[in-house]
């Protein structure tokens, strides 16, 4: 691509202009951890929610909590430092955020994980860049290519084919989960990194979390399981509250902060192996040929989506 076409495809730096070079390589490296520990997300939920036959910590408790624990880790970490108080015109994306990340994406994975298992969960996740670059082009004004449009739509296709695939021909209730798991991930991650670019990336997500516990905290005590939990449901529940709720989003959103939104996420697209190599040895679960194909079709689809144009705004 050219130079011209590079900077069109990233979202405004941290100065306001587009990412130097230098911007892009560390966002893309912070990207890539945030992304590792996020590829955990799944195995880690399956232990928490345990499965149709074995379950264990209820999908709405594991949403409330592990966004109460964050939130309360956050609570102590903004008084540490002293942060001041987000500015009026950023609760709106950071009320974005919350909607996607607090609420929509963890809930509708861990109802998911009920029913089917991590790895079909792993691939799906798949159109999660192509999603978040969607959703942050047309935030941003700019105008994506016909070529990024087809590569979005087969994306989506190829999910939707590897649903009806694992589901025998027909898609099941898991599956629709899924994908508004990946429709809210990608607004809220485009809330989040829009106030990211003004604030300290690891500021935004201990509001988005902080501001949300009068709803979390309470709900957390309201769905407190009544029953005995394993240990590794236990387990699950604190590594998807201190690492994908919150230490996670840290790398994350100072990636794309300095990177750029629209190339920054397409690491993501090494999201769904690393899920499927983590659910191997957490969950026992195998590895089938049919799953890695889907997970290469998918990542060669956004491979392509991520080398298309991304036009500039128009001006006014």
């Amino acid at each position: 691509m050219s130079a011209d076409t590079r900077a069109a495809s990233a979202a405004p730096g941290p100065a306001g202009g587009p990412p130097s070079a230098g911007d892009v390589r560390r966002g893309l490296l912070l990207g890539l951890v945030g992304v590792a520990i996020f590829a955990m997300t799944f195995p880690m939920t399956r232990l928490a929610v345990g499965d149709a036959a074995h379950p264990q910590l209820s999908p709405e408790f594991v949403t409330a909590a592990r966004a109460a624990l964050a939130g309360l880790l956050s609570v102590l970490y903004l008084r540490f430092v002293g942060a001041a108080r987000p500015a009026r015109e950023h609760l709106k994306p950071l009320a974005i955020c919350a909607l996607g990340t607090v609420v929509g994406f963890p809930l509708c994975i861990a109802i998911a994980l009920r029913e089917v298992e991590s790895t079909h969960a792993a691939v799906v996740s798949g159109v999660i860049p192509l999603g978040t670059a969607i959703v942050g082009a047309l935030s941003f004004g700019q105008r994506p290519s016909r070529g990024f449009w087809l590569c979005a739509l087969g994306g989506c296709g190829l999910v939707l084919a590897f649903a009806l695939q694992a589901g025998g021909g027909r898609l099941v209730a898991a599956d629709a989960w899924l994908l508004l798991a990946v429709l809210s991930t990608s607004f809220g991650y485009v809330g989040g990194a829009r106030v990211a670019a003004v604030l300290p990336a690891q500021q935004v997500i201990c509001w988005v979390v902080a501001g949300s516990l009068p709803l979390t905290l309470p709900l957390t005590l309201w769905w407190w399981p009544s029953g005995p939990v394993g240990a590794a449901a236990w387990g699950g529940l604190l590594y998807v509250s201190l690492f994908s709720m919150w230490l996670g989003f840290f790398a994350w959103y100072r990636g794309l902060a300095l990177g750029g939104l629209v190339r920054v996420s397409q690491v993501q697209l090494l999201q769904p192996f690393l899920a499927l190599l983590f659910a191997v040895p957490v969950l026992g679960e195998p590895l089938k040929p049919v799953t890695v194909g889907f997970a290469l079709a998918v990542l060669a689809v956004v491979f392509i989506g991520r080398r298309m144009p991304v036009g500039q705004p128009r001006a006014r």
